[in-house]
């Protein structure tokens, strides 16, 4: 069953097409992997994915409901959740703090509740204060969940990020580029914690990456985009041998490394 449908989907800027009829799923508790070179779209894609951009036009159904016209923070509240290639964690706040705002979506207290200190809203902030600590220690850093995110390495600052998207309590998370930056031994650790998300969680996974020995070794499938548009969808063998790929993505020079 597909949890996330794209059909013709196209992204226009002025003369410029980014995405351009694009069109393939992502299976309910697969690990799916969308990759091309650099400028091929990739990035577009997931931004309209996730409404940060509005398609020119297209359908994009997320459990059967389109999501084409919704809002970042709606989309979220459905349970698609997502990183990003940059990280963008409030570098001023603790660990344990920025995995905490991920929760926003899943609160109802409001403004008036938090006013008054409602019961309501003591029980909502020892809940928030739970699940994040849960997350954190899925990803391996509770143990620095009181420290300034800015004074992290760079592999623990991605690992919050990690968090915090969890924390958001998605039932599909799309990672863009989780492996930019990251040493040899955090790249295998991420594979495993991908592989985690999805067995222990029941979490879809959908993701950007560059990095061809994760993406070969993870993905269940692979979709393939160059300017924009498909060019090969299918297993890692398939991909890996199909010419098209190796000529646009991988580069001839390269088939043998693959």
């Amino acid at each position: 069953m597909a949890i996330l449908e794209v059909k013709n989907l196209t992204l226009r800027f002025g003369g410029v097409t980014a995405v351009d009829d694009l069109s393939f799923d992502v299976q309910e508790h697969s690990i799916t992997s969308l990759i091309g070179p650099n400028g091929a779209g990739k990035t577009s894609a997931f931004n309209c994915l996730t409404g940060f951009y509005k398609a020119t036009s297209g359908e994009i159904l997320f459990q059967d409901k389109s999501v084409m016209r919704m809002k970042p923070h709606a989309i979220t509240e459905m349970g698609m959740a997502r990183t990003f290639q940059n990280l963008r964690l409030f570098k001023n706040m603790t660990v344990l703090e920025n995995v905490m705002s991920g929760m926003h979506c899943r609160t109802t207290s409001g403004i008036g509740g938090a006013v008054v200190r409602s019961p309501h809203q003591r029980g909502e902030e020892k809940k928030i204060h739970e699940v994040a600590e849960e997350c954190l220690d899925f990803v391996g850093i509770l143990n620095k969940k009181d420290r300034c995110a800015r004074n992290l390495p760079y592999g623990d600052q991605r690992r919050v990020e990690w968090a915090r998207a969890l924390a958001t309590q998605p039932k599909l998370l799309l990672l863009d580029e989780p492996a930019a930056g990251l040493n040899h031994d955090e790249k295998q650790q991420l594979m495993a914690l991908i592989r985690r998300i999805r067995d222990e969680r029941k979490i879809t996974i959908f993701l950007i990456e560059h990095n061809m020995e994760l993406i070969m070794k993870i993905s269940e499938k692979i979709v393939v985009i160059d300017y924009g548009k498909k060019i090969a969808e299918g297993t890692a063998d398939e991909v890996k041998n199909n010419p098209r790929v190796i000529e646009a993505y991988l580069g001839k020079e390269d088939e043998e490394a693959v």
